[in-house]
């Protein structure tokens, strides 16, 4: 985000390289069969956010709902990026970026200070109401979140744990995201609710 303005710099920006929707172009939407018209990513800039955000809410709706929601974990527990203490009844929305996550996009940008404080993202419960939920985690800086999203409590303070009340979620971990799990869970590959 270099060059721009420092009103814009807290945002994430369409065509920008560091962007959520430059990301999914280059790492699936390029290799797969889907049409441009049928991906649907927040803008990171909208005129107004607040009548974007409804909007995104209505296309979800028109559309039938969402059947597949794949999403990621963060360190702290983020879905999307709904941080800790984010309210599960919240649909799309912006979200101010916690200072943790903000540190683990940081090898994105060529400094700190580019990495966008704030975002636009779907709500928790706009995940869950998802027909599918698949969630993707690689890597031992993972583990502690999944452990506390599978075995903890279901609580806002950890948004990932919302997904155990989810009756279609499932969580596909290497063995290094998966370490913390009892040897129940890690044993057996695949473990139903």
């Amino acid at each position: 985000m270099t060059g721009l303005p420092a009103q814009l710099r807290g945002l994430v920006i369409e065509g920008i390289e560091q962007s959520y929707r430059t990301f999914m172009e280059a790492k699936l939407f390029r290799h797969i069969d889907i049409f441009t018209d049928r991906t649907h990513i927040p803008l990171g800039l909208p005129q107004d956010v607040a009548a974007h955000c409804a909007d995104y809410e209505r296309q979800i709706a028109e559309h039938g709902g969402i059947d597949i929601q794949v999403l990621g974990i963060g360190r702290n527990g983020h879905i999307g990026f709904n941080e800790p203490g984010e309210a599960f009844g919240r649909l799309t929305h912006r979200v101010t970026l916690s200072d943790s996550t903000r540190q683990a996009n940081a090898r994105f940008f060529s400094q700190q200070e580019e990495v966008p404080t704030y975002a636009i993202t779907m709500g928790l419960k706009s995940i869950m109401n998802a027909r599918r939920v698949l969630l993707l985690a690689a890597g031992a800086d993972k583990s502690s979140a999944v452990c506390r999203a599978v075995c903890g409590d279901v609580s806002e303070a950890h948004p990932a744990s919302v997904l155990k009340l989810h009756p279609n979620c499932v969580f596909v971990l290497d063995d290094a995201a998966a370490a913390e799990l009892p040897a129940a869970f890690r044993q057996n590959k695949e473990v139903a609710k």
